[in-house]
Protein backbone atom coordinates (compact mmCIF):
# COMPACT_ATOMS: atom_id res chain seq x y z
CA UNK A 1 0.00 0.00 0.00
CA UNK A 2 1.60 3.43 -1.47
CA UNK A 3 1.24 6.06 1.39
CA UNK A 4 -0.62 9.33 0.72
CA UNK A 5 2.08 12.34 0.36
CA UNK A 6 0.32 15.92 1.54
CA UNK A 7 1.24 18.86 -0.19
CA UNK A 8 2.08 21.91 1.61
CA UNK A 9 -0.31 24.73 2.60
CA UNK A 10 1.37 27.84 4.24
CA UNK A 11 4.46 26.12 5.48
CA UNK A 12 2.22 23.10 6.80
CA UNK A 13 1.27 19.74 5.85
CA UNK A 14 -2.37 19.29 4.43
CA UNK A 15 -4.69 16.67 3.16
CA UNK A 16 -7.67 16.72 0.76
CA UNK A 17 -10.63 14.98 0.10
CA UNK A 18 -9.51 13.47 -2.68
CA UNK A 19 -6.29 11.66 -4.74
CA UNK A 20 -4.59 10.83 -7.36
CA UNK A 21 -1.68 8.24 -8.33
CA UNK A 22 1.83 9.14 -9.75
CA UNK A 23 2.89 6.45 -11.69
CA UNK A 24 6.39 5.39 -13.65
CA UNK A 25 6.07 5.78 -17.32
CA UNK A 26 8.80 3.51 -17.73
CA UNK A 27 7.00 0.44 -16.30
CA UNK A 28 3.54 1.87 -15.34
CA UNK A 29 4.04 1.00 -11.14
CA UNK A 30 2.39 3.43 -8.65
CA UNK A 31 5.05 5.62 -7.66
CA UNK A 32 3.13 7.61 -5.02
CA UNK A 33 -0.45 8.75 -4.21
CA UNK A 34 -0.93 12.40 -3.87
CA UNK A 35 -3.35 14.07 -1.75
CA UNK A 36 -5.78 17.08 -3.76
CA UNK A 37 -6.06 20.41 -1.99
CA UNK A 38 -9.93 21.79 -2.01
CA UNK A 39 -11.04 24.45 -3.02
CA UNK A 40 -11.64 25.78 0.12
CA UNK A 41 -7.89 24.89 1.20
CA UNK A 42 -6.57 26.70 -2.23
CA UNK A 43 -8.34 29.97 -0.77
CA UNK A 44 -6.31 29.33 2.73
CA UNK A 45 -3.14 29.33 0.68
CA UNK A 46 -3.49 32.16 -1.34
CA UNK A 47 -4.96 34.24 1.56
CA UNK A 48 -2.09 33.51 3.71
CA UNK A 49 0.02 34.93 0.86
CA UNK A 50 -1.37 37.40 0.55
CA UNK A 51 -1.70 38.77 4.16
CA UNK A 52 2.00 38.10 4.83
CA UNK A 53 3.18 39.53 1.42
CA UNK A 54 4.12 43.09 3.64
CA UNK A 55 5.39 41.43 6.38
CA UNK A 56 7.12 39.25 4.25
CA UNK A 57 9.25 41.87 1.92
CA UNK A 58 10.22 42.98 5.28
CA UNK A 59 12.17 39.72 6.60
CA UNK A 60 15.59 40.82 6.67
CA UNK A 61 18.08 39.33 3.72
CA UNK A 62 19.28 37.01 6.22
CA UNK A 63 16.48 34.72 7.30
CA UNK A 64 15.40 34.33 3.33
CA UNK A 65 19.35 33.46 2.80
CA UNK A 66 19.89 31.40 5.60
CA UNK A 67 16.80 29.74 4.02
CA UNK A 68 18.05 28.84 0.91
CA UNK A 69 20.88 27.80 2.34
CA UNK A 70 19.60 25.34 4.37
CA UNK A 71 17.43 23.69 1.15
CA UNK A 72 20.68 23.77 -0.92
CA UNK A 73 22.68 22.00 2.15
CA UNK A 74 19.59 19.34 2.36
CA UNK A 75 19.75 18.85 -1.45
CA UNK A 76 23.08 17.48 -1.13
CA UNK A 77 22.61 15.53 1.64
CA UNK A 78 19.35 13.88 0.05
CA UNK A 79 21.15 13.60 -3.86
CA UNK A 80 20.43 9.72 -4.35
CA UNK A 81 16.90 9.54 -2.80
CA UNK A 82 15.84 12.86 -5.01
CA UNK A 83 17.25 11.53 -7.93
CA UNK A 84 15.57 8.36 -7.62
CA UNK A 85 12.20 10.00 -7.55
CA UNK A 86 12.68 11.77 -10.13
CA UNK A 87 13.70 9.01 -12.45
CA UNK A 88 10.77 6.84 -11.34
CA UNK A 89 8.15 9.64 -11.68
CA UNK A 90 9.46 11.23 -14.41
CA UNK A 91 11.16 8.41 -16.33
CA UNK A 92 14.43 10.12 -16.83
CA UNK A 93 17.83 8.28 -16.58
CA UNK A 94 18.78 8.73 -12.99
CA UNK A 95 22.36 9.66 -14.20
CA UNK A 96 20.59 12.67 -15.72
CA UNK A 97 18.50 12.96 -12.65
CA UNK A 98 21.93 13.31 -10.14
CA UNK A 99 22.43 16.36 -12.75
CA UNK A 100 18.98 17.61 -11.87
CA UNK A 101 19.50 17.97 -8.03
CA UNK A 102 22.77 19.12 -8.59
CA UNK A 103 21.19 22.26 -10.71
CA UNK A 104 18.66 22.95 -8.07
CA UNK A 105 21.54 22.64 -5.31
CA UNK A 106 22.86 25.46 -7.41
CA UNK A 107 19.88 27.45 -8.38
CA UNK A 108 18.94 27.87 -3.95
CA UNK A 109 22.84 28.47 -3.02
CA UNK A 110 22.65 31.31 -6.28
CA UNK A 111 19.37 32.67 -4.53
CA UNK A 112 20.85 32.49 -0.92
CA UNK A 113 23.80 34.81 -2.50
CA UNK A 114 21.19 37.35 -4.79
CA UNK A 115 18.94 37.58 -0.94
CA UNK A 116 22.13 38.65 0.67
CA UNK A 117 23.15 41.80 -2.29
CA UNK A 118 19.88 41.75 -3.56
CA UNK A 119 17.98 45.58 -3.27
CA UNK A 120 20.92 47.23 -1.92
CA UNK A 121 19.50 50.41 -3.64
CA UNK A 122 21.00 52.89 -5.30
CA UNK A 123 21.21 56.41 -5.21
CA UNK A 124 21.26 59.43 -7.97
CA UNK A 125 22.02 62.94 -7.57
CA UNK A 126 19.49 65.05 -9.38
CA UNK A 127 21.14 68.33 -8.82
CA UNK A 128 22.19 68.00 -12.83
CA UNK A 129 19.46 70.22 -13.59
CA UNK A 130 19.00 73.57 -11.56
CA UNK A 131 15.25 72.47 -10.22
CA UNK A 132 17.31 69.44 -8.82
CA UNK A 133 19.46 71.19 -6.20
CA UNK A 134 19.90 69.75 -2.87
CA UNK A 135 17.60 66.42 -4.06
CA UNK A 136 19.02 63.11 -4.26
CA UNK A 137 16.77 59.87 -5.40
CA UNK A 138 17.25 56.73 -3.93
CA UNK A 139 15.88 53.65 -5.50
CA UNK A 140 14.95 49.94 -4.64
CA UNK A 141 13.33 47.06 -5.68
CA UNK A 142 10.29 45.86 -3.61
CA UNK A 143 7.91 42.60 -4.84
CA UNK A 144 5.23 43.39 -6.91
CA UNK A 145 3.01 40.57 -4.65
CA UNK A 146 2.39 37.10 -4.55
CA UNK A 147 3.61 34.94 -7.21
CA UNK A 148 2.05 31.81 -8.76
CA UNK A 149 4.93 29.30 -10.22
CA UNK A 150 3.37 26.98 -12.45
CA UNK A 151 6.27 24.46 -13.17
CA UNK A 152 6.40 21.81 -16.21
CA UNK A 153 7.22 17.72 -16.07
CA UNK A 154 10.19 17.32 -17.54
CA UNK A 155 12.52 19.12 -15.09
CA UNK A 156 10.32 18.43 -12.10
CA UNK A 157 12.69 19.30 -9.44
CA UNK A 158 15.21 22.14 -11.12
CA UNK A 159 12.30 24.40 -12.43
CA UNK A 160 9.75 24.22 -9.46
CA UNK A 161 13.29 25.28 -7.73
CA UNK A 162 13.81 28.03 -10.00
CA UNK A 163 10.15 29.26 -8.75
CA UNK A 164 10.31 28.93 -5.54
CA UNK A 165 13.99 29.86 -4.70
CA UNK A 166 14.00 33.62 -6.46
CA UNK A 167 11.02 34.76 -5.04
CA UNK A 168 12.17 33.96 -1.36
CA UNK A 169 15.28 35.73 -1.96
CA UNK A 170 12.99 38.47 -3.38
CA UNK A 171 10.86 38.39 -0.09
CA UNK A 172 7.69 37.92 -2.53
CA UNK A 173 5.37 34.80 -1.14
CA UNK A 174 4.96 32.25 -3.62
CA UNK A 175 2.66 29.50 -4.40
CA UNK A 176 3.61 26.85 -6.44
CA UNK A 177 2.04 24.55 -8.98
CA UNK A 178 3.75 21.25 -9.82
CA UNK A 179 2.85 19.20 -12.96
CA UNK A 180 0.20 17.06 -12.61
CA UNK A 181 2.19 14.13 -14.16
CA UNK A 182 5.68 14.66 -11.67
CA UNK A 183 4.41 16.20 -8.53
CA UNK A 184 6.37 14.54 -6.20
CA UNK A 185 9.84 16.03 -6.84
CA UNK A 186 7.92 19.49 -6.11
CA UNK A 187 6.51 18.27 -3.07
CA UNK A 188 10.28 17.20 -1.51
CA UNK A 189 11.11 21.18 -1.21
CA UNK A 190 8.30 21.70 0.80
CA UNK A 191 9.73 19.04 3.39
CA UNK A 192 13.10 21.00 3.50
CA UNK A 193 11.34 24.65 3.25
CA UNK A 194 9.18 23.18 6.62
CA UNK A 195 12.69 22.75 8.32
CA UNK A 196 13.13 26.41 7.65
CA UNK A 197 12.32 29.73 9.50
CA UNK A 198 10.08 31.18 6.98
CA UNK A 199 7.11 32.70 8.27
CA UNK A 200 3.64 31.01 7.22
CA UNK A 201 2.01 32.06 4.39
CA UNK A 202 5.70 32.42 2.53
CA UNK A 203 4.65 29.32 0.40
CA UNK A 204 2.29 26.77 -0.44
CA UNK A 205 3.03 23.58 -2.79
CA UNK A 206 -0.04 22.60 -4.58
CA UNK A 207 -0.68 19.89 -6.79
CA UNK A 208 -3.99 21.44 -8.26
CA UNK A 209 -5.16 19.75 -11.39
CA UNK A 210 -4.67 21.71 -14.90
CA UNK A 211 -8.74 22.11 -14.98
CA UNK A 212 -8.72 24.07 -11.91
CA UNK A 213 -5.85 26.12 -13.30
CA UNK A 214 -7.93 28.90 -14.42
CA UNK A 215 -9.36 30.39 -10.95
CA UNK A 216 -6.11 30.73 -9.36
CA UNK A 217 -4.43 32.51 -12.65
CA UNK A 218 -7.82 34.93 -12.45
CA UNK A 219 -7.04 35.70 -9.06
CA UNK A 220 -6.19 39.19 -8.23
CA UNK A 221 -4.86 38.66 -5.16
CA UNK A 222 -2.20 36.75 -7.40
CA UNK A 223 -0.46 39.34 -9.76
CA UNK A 224 2.83 37.69 -11.12
CA UNK A 225 2.23 34.57 -12.71
CA UNK A 226 5.73 32.25 -13.81
CA UNK A 227 4.63 29.55 -16.12
CA UNK A 228 7.52 27.42 -17.68
CA UNK A 229 5.42 24.93 -20.08
CA UNK A 230 3.65 24.98 -23.69
CA UNK A 231 3.09 27.84 -26.21
CA UNK A 232 -0.33 27.28 -26.20
CA UNK A 233 -1.08 27.35 -22.11
CA UNK A 234 1.43 29.97 -21.59
CA UNK A 235 -0.05 32.44 -24.18
CA UNK A 236 -4.06 31.20 -23.48
CA UNK A 237 -2.75 32.43 -19.88
CA UNK A 238 -1.39 36.05 -20.86
CA UNK A 239 -4.00 36.43 -23.07
CA UNK A 240 -6.57 35.58 -19.69
CA UNK A 241 -4.94 38.12 -17.71
CA UNK A 242 -3.58 41.08 -19.66
CA UNK A 243 -2.90 43.47 -16.79
CA UNK A 244 -0.84 40.82 -15.04
CA UNK A 245 2.71 40.56 -15.09
CA UNK A 246 3.47 36.94 -16.75
CA UNK A 247 6.81 35.45 -17.31
CA UNK A 248 6.40 32.90 -19.96
CA UNK A 249 9.26 30.29 -20.74
CA UNK A 250 8.19 28.45 -23.30
CA UNK A 251 9.43 26.34 -26.07
CA UNK A 252 11.94 26.15 -29.16
CA UNK A 253 13.11 23.79 -31.58
CA UNK A 254 16.83 24.30 -30.88
CA UNK A 255 19.26 24.18 -33.90
CA UNK A 256 22.88 22.89 -34.14
CA UNK A 257 25.19 25.14 -36.69
CA UNK A 258 28.27 23.44 -37.74
CA UNK A 259 30.41 25.68 -40.30
CA UNK A 260 32.72 24.87 -42.45
CA UNK A 261 35.70 26.06 -40.21
CA UNK A 262 34.83 23.10 -37.63
CA UNK A 263 36.11 20.49 -39.46
CA UNK A 264 38.45 18.60 -38.66
CA UNK A 265 37.79 14.78 -37.98
CA UNK A 266 38.46 15.30 -34.27
CA UNK A 267 36.13 18.30 -34.67
CA UNK A 268 33.55 16.86 -36.26
CA UNK A 269 33.43 13.80 -33.76
CA UNK A 270 32.94 16.29 -30.76
CA UNK A 271 30.11 18.11 -32.86
CA UNK A 272 28.19 14.37 -33.65
CA UNK A 273 28.76 12.93 -30.36
CA UNK A 274 27.41 16.15 -28.36
CA UNK A 275 24.54 16.66 -30.78
CA UNK A 276 23.82 13.09 -30.23
CA UNK A 277 24.04 12.99 -26.53
CA UNK A 278 21.63 16.48 -26.32
CA UNK A 279 18.91 15.41 -28.71
CA UNK A 280 18.11 12.53 -26.36
CA UNK A 281 19.21 13.53 -22.92
CA UNK A 282 15.74 13.56 -20.53
CA UNK A 283 14.42 11.91 -24.00
CA UNK A 284 14.76 15.24 -25.68
CA UNK A 285 11.98 16.51 -23.81
CA UNK A 286 14.07 19.88 -23.31
CA UNK A 287 13.22 23.29 -24.36
CA UNK A 288 16.59 23.17 -25.53
CA UNK A 289 17.94 19.83 -26.62
CA UNK A 290 18.89 19.84 -30.07
CA UNK A 291 16.24 19.33 -32.63
CA UNK A 292 17.56 20.84 -35.82
CA UNK A 293 21.05 20.11 -37.31
CA UNK A 294 22.20 22.87 -39.53
CA UNK A 295 25.76 22.06 -41.33
CA UNK A 296 27.83 23.51 -44.24
CA UNK A 297 27.78 21.95 -47.54
CA UNK A 298 31.28 21.46 -47.13
CA UNK A 299 31.37 19.26 -43.83
CA UNK A 300 27.88 17.77 -44.06
CA UNK A 301 28.92 14.49 -45.79
CA UNK A 302 31.30 13.43 -43.14
CA UNK A 303 29.47 14.85 -40.42
CA UNK A 304 26.23 12.61 -40.94
CA UNK A 305 27.32 9.28 -40.22
CA UNK A 306 28.82 10.30 -37.59
CA UNK A 307 25.67 11.23 -35.98
CA UNK A 308 24.19 8.50 -36.76
CA UNK A 309 26.54 6.40 -35.41
CA UNK A 310 26.98 8.66 -32.16
CA UNK A 311 22.92 8.77 -32.12
CA UNK A 312 22.72 4.54 -31.98
CA UNK A 313 25.40 4.28 -29.74
CA UNK A 314 22.88 5.85 -27.14
CA UNK A 315 21.85 3.69 -24.24
CA UNK A 316 18.19 3.61 -24.15
CA UNK A 317 16.46 1.53 -21.53
CA UNK A 318 15.81 1.30 -18.22
CA UNK A 319 16.12 4.73 -16.11
CA UNK A 320 17.27 3.08 -13.27
CA UNK A 321 20.10 1.62 -14.81
CA UNK A 322 23.25 4.15 -14.47
CA UNK A 323 23.90 2.74 -18.12
CA UNK A 324 21.19 4.31 -19.62
CA UNK A 325 21.19 7.19 -21.56
CA UNK A 326 17.59 7.53 -23.27
CA UNK A 327 14.71 6.56 -21.15
CA UNK A 328 11.02 6.80 -21.51
CA UNK A 329 8.99 10.09 -22.71
CA UNK A 330 6.45 11.00 -19.74
CA UNK A 331 3.79 9.14 -21.33
CA UNK A 332 2.92 6.13 -24.03
CA UNK A 333 0.42 9.36 -25.35
CA UNK A 334 3.26 11.77 -25.26
CA UNK A 335 5.57 8.76 -27.73
CA UNK A 336 2.75 8.44 -29.67
CA UNK A 337 2.66 11.80 -30.83
CA UNK A 338 6.19 11.88 -31.62
CA UNK A 339 5.14 8.78 -33.53
CA UNK A 340 3.35 9.97 -35.91
CA UNK A 341 4.87 13.39 -36.58
CA UNK A 342 7.41 11.23 -37.67
CA UNK A 343 5.17 9.06 -39.55
CA UNK A 344 4.08 12.22 -40.98
CA UNK A 345 7.32 13.49 -42.28
CA UNK A 346 8.28 9.96 -43.91
CA UNK A 347 5.08 9.64 -45.11
CA UNK A 348 5.96 13.60 -47.26
CA UNK A 349 9.61 12.06 -48.16
CA UNK A 350 11.71 12.66 -45.16
CA UNK A 351 14.72 9.67 -44.94
CA UNK A 352 14.62 8.05 -42.07
CA UNK A 353 17.90 6.68 -41.27
CA UNK A 354 17.80 5.27 -38.34
CA UNK A 355 15.23 4.76 -34.99
CA UNK A 356 11.76 5.77 -35.72
CA UNK A 357 10.15 2.75 -33.61
CA UNK A 358 8.28 3.20 -30.49
CA UNK A 359 7.61 0.72 -27.70
CA UNK A 360 5.12 1.87 -25.12
CA UNK A 361 6.32 5.19 -23.48
CA UNK A 362 9.62 4.79 -25.31
CA UNK A 363 10.29 5.91 -28.59
CA UNK A 364 14.02 5.48 -30.47
CA UNK A 365 16.24 7.70 -30.87
CA UNK A 366 16.13 9.34 -34.21
CA UNK A 367 17.66 10.86 -37.34
CA UNK A 368 15.77 12.46 -40.20
CA UNK A 369 17.07 14.04 -43.33
CA UNK A 370 15.31 15.99 -46.21
CA UNK A 371 12.50 16.70 -43.92
CA UNK A 372 9.51 19.43 -45.98
CA UNK A 373 9.78 22.72 -44.58
CA UNK A 374 5.78 22.02 -43.68
CA UNK A 375 6.23 18.84 -42.00
CA UNK A 376 4.90 19.34 -38.56
CA UNK A 377 8.24 18.09 -36.97
CA UNK A 378 9.88 20.95 -38.96
CA UNK A 379 8.02 23.21 -37.32
CA UNK A 380 6.82 22.79 -33.92
CA UNK A 381 8.39 21.47 -31.27
CA UNK A 382 8.91 17.50 -30.76
CA UNK A 383 9.57 17.01 -26.99
CA UNK A 384 11.47 13.79 -27.99
CA UNK A 385 14.17 11.76 -28.83
CA UNK A 386 14.22 13.34 -32.61
CA UNK A 387 16.84 15.13 -34.79
CA UNK A 388 16.38 16.52 -38.32
CA UNK A 389 19.37 17.07 -40.50
CA UNK A 390 19.95 19.65 -43.52
CA UNK A 391 22.73 20.89 -45.33
CA UNK A 392 23.56 24.80 -46.24
CA UNK A 393 25.47 26.97 -48.24
CA UNK A 394 27.62 28.85 -45.86
CA UNK A 395 27.06 31.46 -42.74
CA UNK A 396 24.28 33.47 -43.88
CA UNK A 397 22.20 30.46 -45.07
CA UNK A 398 22.99 28.51 -42.35
CA UNK A 399 21.63 31.52 -39.81
CA UNK A 400 18.59 32.38 -41.67
CA UNK A 401 17.44 28.50 -41.72
CA UNK A 402 17.80 29.02 -37.78
CA UNK A 403 15.58 31.57 -37.50
CA UNK A 404 12.93 30.53 -40.16
CA UNK A 405 11.15 29.45 -37.19
CA UNK A 406 8.16 31.11 -35.17
CA UNK A 407 10.59 30.13 -31.86
CA UNK A 408 14.03 31.66 -30.77
CA UNK A 409 14.97 30.01 -27.46
CA UNK A 410 18.92 29.33 -27.66
CA UNK A 411 21.03 27.87 -30.91
CA UNK A 412 24.52 26.68 -30.87
CA UNK A 413 26.91 27.00 -33.42
CA UNK A 414 29.79 25.28 -33.91
CA UNK A 415 32.93 27.34 -35.12
CA UNK A 416 36.24 28.27 -33.90
CA UNK A 417 36.60 32.04 -35.41
CA UNK A 418 35.33 34.91 -33.10
CA UNK A 419 34.13 36.83 -35.87
CA UNK A 420 32.26 34.83 -36.31
CA UNK A 421 30.94 33.86 -33.07
CA UNK A 422 29.93 37.61 -33.27
CA UNK A 423 27.99 37.67 -35.95
CA UNK A 424 26.25 34.66 -34.77
CA UNK A 425 25.08 36.51 -31.78
CA UNK A 426 24.05 39.43 -33.92
CA UNK A 427 22.05 37.28 -36.31
CA UNK A 428 20.22 34.71 -34.87
CA UNK A 429 16.79 35.34 -33.41
CA UNK A 430 17.04 33.67 -30.04
CA UNK A 431 17.35 34.66 -26.03
CA UNK A 432 21.00 32.69 -26.02
CA UNK A 433 23.66 31.65 -28.19
CA UNK A 434 25.94 29.04 -27.62
CA UNK A 435 29.63 28.91 -29.12
CA UNK A 436 31.56 25.66 -29.85
CA UNK A 437 28.51 24.10 -28.40
CA UNK A 438 24.96 22.51 -28.72
CA UNK A 439 22.55 24.83 -28.14
CA UNK A 440 21.56 22.76 -24.52
CA UNK A 441 24.02 24.38 -21.72
CA UNK A 442 22.07 26.60 -19.40
CA UNK A 443 23.91 28.22 -16.48
CA UNK A 444 21.18 28.36 -13.75
CA UNK A 445 22.80 32.09 -12.66
CA UNK A 446 22.56 33.75 -16.06
CA UNK A 447 19.21 34.93 -17.72
CA UNK A 448 17.33 32.83 -19.88
CA UNK A 449 14.50 32.82 -21.85
CA UNK A 450 13.28 33.28 -25.73
CA UNK A 451 12.21 35.71 -28.51
CA UNK A 452 9.86 35.44 -31.08
CA UNK A 453 7.04 32.96 -29.51
CA UNK A 454 9.51 31.28 -26.75
CA UNK A 455 8.41 33.23 -24.35
CA UNK A 456 8.16 36.71 -22.94
CA UNK A 457 10.68 37.73 -19.90
CA UNK A 458 13.82 35.76 -18.33
CA UNK A 459 14.79 33.04 -16.14
CA UNK A 460 17.91 32.96 -14.03
CA UNK A 461 17.94 33.42 -10.38
CA UNK A 462 18.72 37.17 -10.34
CA UNK A 463 16.74 37.83 -13.85
CA UNK A 464 14.05 36.11 -12.31
CA UNK A 465 13.88 38.36 -9.21
CA UNK A 466 13.89 41.48 -11.32
CA UNK A 467 10.71 39.80 -12.90
CA UNK A 468 9.56 39.35 -9.74
CA UNK A 469 9.65 43.29 -7.82
CA UNK A 470 9.83 46.78 -9.35
CA UNK A 471 11.44 50.03 -8.90
CA UNK A 472 10.71 52.44 -5.93
CA UNK A 473 12.01 55.75 -5.64
CA UNK A 474 12.29 57.88 -3.07
CA UNK A 475 13.50 61.57 -3.63
CA UNK A 476 15.20 63.36 -0.76
CA UNK A 477 14.84 67.06 -0.49
CA UNK A 478 16.43 70.03 1.82
CA UNK A 479 20.73 67.77 1.36
CA UNK A 480 23.55 69.81 1.02
CA UNK A 481 25.31 67.03 -2.05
Amino acid sequence: MTSTTAFWLAGRQATGETTFDVTSPWDGRTVGTVSVPTDAQIEDAVSAAHAVREDFAATPAHVRAAALDHVSRRLVERTEEIARLISAENGKPVKWARGEVGRAVSVFRFAAEEARRFNGGEAQRLDTDAGGQGRLAFTRRFPKGVVLGIAPFNFPLNLCAHKIAPAIAAGAPIILKPAPATPLSGLILGELLAETELPAGAWSILPVPNDRMPALVQDERLPVISFTGSETVGYAIMDSVPRKHCTLELGGNGAAVVLADFASDEDLDRAAQRIATFSNYQGGQSCISVQRVIADASVYDRLLPRIVAAVEAQVTGDPNDDATDVGPLVSEAAAQRVESWVDEAVAAGAKLLTGGKRDGASYAPTVLTDVPAEATISCEEVFGPVLTVRKVDGEAEAYAAVNDSKYGLQAGVFTHDLGTAFRAHRALEVGGVVIGDVPSYRADQMPYGGAKQSGVGREGVKFAMDDYTYERVMVLTGLAL
